[in-house]
Order: C-alpha cells, then structure tokens, then sequence
C-alpha cells in the first residue's frame, strides 16, 4: 500500500511525503479496507506536530477519517456475531492509519455508506455528524421553535450542526468569517448569517430574535461562549464543542447564574466509554435524517484534492482557514485513474 508515516515530528504538512509499505494484515476481528477517500481534520495538523492528547508510537500512519470498500473481512467476531460488513461493502469511518490506500480497523469504528453518497461525501462523515447529533439533541435537548446560534457555522461540526437544527425545527443564526462561508451556511439551511469578526456581532444576533430575547441554543466549537453570553435568552443553553480558535475560555460564573444560563460540554469520542448505548441511537437519528433528506454531506468544492500527494495541499487550505465544510482528498486505488 501507499501511505504516509510519521517516523518523527514535522513542522507542518509540507513536510508529508507519501511512501510505499506492505499492506496492514487485520486482526481476526478487524476489517480490511480499501480508502478511496480520506478526509482532513484540525487534529491529524496537532498530531503530525506532537501536541495532540493522543500520540501513537512511532512509526505510524497519519490520518483518521475515510471511506472504502471492503477488502477483507473477519469470519466471525467475538460472541459469535456475524460480522456486518462483507467483502465489496462500501463503507466510512474513522482509525488511525486514514492518509493511505488500506486501513485496518474493527467493527465498532465503520458505517456503511448512506446509499446514493459518494465516497467524498462519506469520508467526512464519521466525526462531524455525531458530534454535531450528540451535541444539539442529547446535550442541549434541542426542540422545534428554538433559536440556535452556530459558530464557525460554515466548518465541518458548523454545518453538521447547521443541518441538524434545521431538521429539528429550529431557526439558524450562522456566524462565519466571510460572505463566501456566510453564503455557504445559508446553502445548507441557515436561516441568517452574521460575521463575528465584527465587535458588534452579538448585538446583530440578539436583534434577529424575536423581542430581541437572544439565542435558545449556542452551538461552540470555536471558543466564544463568555462573548455569546451578550445574546443568549433566559433558560439558554451553551454548548461547549471545541476550541478552534486556539485559547480555552475563562468566564465569570456570575453571569452564568444571572442570565439562568446552562453551560455544557461535548465529548463525542468518549461515548464509548461512558456511554455505549447512546452511540446507536446517535447513529440511528443520523441516518434517519439522511433518509428523510434533511442531512447531506458537507465535503468542500471549490478545489479539488486527488491521491494521497495532496494530503500536504489539503491540510494547509484546512489549516489557513481558506476552506469551508469537510476537506477530502480523493484517493485512488492501483489501477484507477486519478481523474
């Protein structure tokens, strides 16, 4: 297989390079796959440097997220289950190892491609979706009438987001940095669209409102929860997803107690510790959703990224701020052609 591995640290994705390698031999409990998409993510940017909280020892495959076909299949899996995939399945999901031709990984870690999706639209689905789902449905006990703030609404998590609410009935305030990504949230539902780069922005929410009340539901992944304080109405609910913008936030609690505010957080991937049973029916709304046709993937077009060579171009359009929704990179197999 083709692939790219971390022997040591890089300075940044121009470093990358694509490198030939046996391919994985699966466990008896794992799959075989064969990537025929591999999304980027900001946390393969902190791994590949060594300040991600989950570090592999080296050497190791770079990447997580990607969609395939199955190459290899296990004959039965521990309790005696039927494995659900089988060979020639097309598939989606997430395991260290994603920027390459093959990947091996367990059961637990795919899904099987909605029908009618492209690979692209899958690879990008694994991360985002869930954490978008889990967030605004288990955690802010989103109901039809809210009115939800979404942050960086024109990101993977922020158009995710974008989609859920407006399946649930909700009116979308999106807060993006351009008009090309303002323009890019309301393609996918929101209902208005505000630039939080100007100092004034939470004023603009809280005008939209009816009454001028603010916001039922801020939707985080950036690091703007003290600042959405300003718009958010009574019995409000803030959603603590992420970071994005580099600083971890200190608040004054009073004003969580003045405003009768709930401040909550998001940890997806330990679900499966803590919470195994929800993932399902995670996953079950998910799909759902995809059926009814109220959720679409939200793989980035304005450029085109094909063959693992590109992974390097990928990343810094992801890490530059310069894309919108889920970049992914094309990843064709040995015969195939990269057009």
């Amino acid at each position: 297989m083709k692939g790219i591995q971390i022997k040591e640290y890089v300075k940044g994705p121009e470093d990358l390079r694509v490198q030939s390698f046996p391919d994985p031999v699966p466990k008896d409990n794992e799959y075989l796959v064969a990537i025929h998409a591999s999304a980027t993510n900001f946390f393969d940017l902190l791994q590949i440097r060594g300040k991600y909280q989950h570090q592999p020892p080296f050497p190791w495959i770079a990447g997580s997220e990607f969609s395939g076909i199955v190459a290899k299949a296990p004959s039965s899996l521990p309790g005696g289950r039927t494995p659900l995939y089988k060979v020639g399945d097309r598939v989606f999901g997430a395991s260290q190892g994603g920027y390459a031709t093959h990947v091996a990984c367990t059961e637990e870690r795919l899904k099987g491609v909605p029908e009618g999706w492209s690979f692209a639209e899958a690879a990008g689905m694994f991360v985002t979706a869930p954490t978008s789902y889990a967030g605004l449905v288990t955690r802010a006990n989103i109901k039809k009438g809210d009115w939800v703030l979404v942050h960086a609404a024109a990101g993977g998590v922020g158009l995710a987001a974008v989609q859920i609410a407006k399946a649930f009935g909700a009116t979308v305030i999106a807060t993006a940095g351009t008009q090309h990504k303002q323009d890019i949230a309301r393609k996918f539902g929101a209902d208005y669209a505000v630039d939080y780069r100007k100092p004034d922005w939470p004023e603009q929410v809280k005008k939209l409102t009816p009454k001028g009340r603010g916001v039922d539901i801020v939707y985080d992944p950036v690091g703007l929860i003290a600042q959405s304080m300003k718009c958010t109405a009574w019995n409000g609910r803030l959603l603590v997803v992420g970071f994005a913008a580099g600083d971890i936030e200190k608040m004054a609690t009073n004003r969580i107690l003045l405003k009768n505010v709930s401040v909550v957080g998001l940890h997806w991937g330990m679900y499966t510790v803590h919470e195994p049973e929800m993932v399902d029916r995670v996953w079950d709304g998910i799909f759902e959703l995809v059926r009814e046709g109220k959720y679409r993937g939200t793989c980035y077009t304005d450029t085109e990224y094909v063959g693992l060579e590109s992974v390097p171009a990928a990343l810094k359009a992801l890490g530059g701020r310069d894309s919108w929704g889920k970049v992914v990179v094309k990843v064709p197999q040995e015969g195939q052609s990269k057009i």
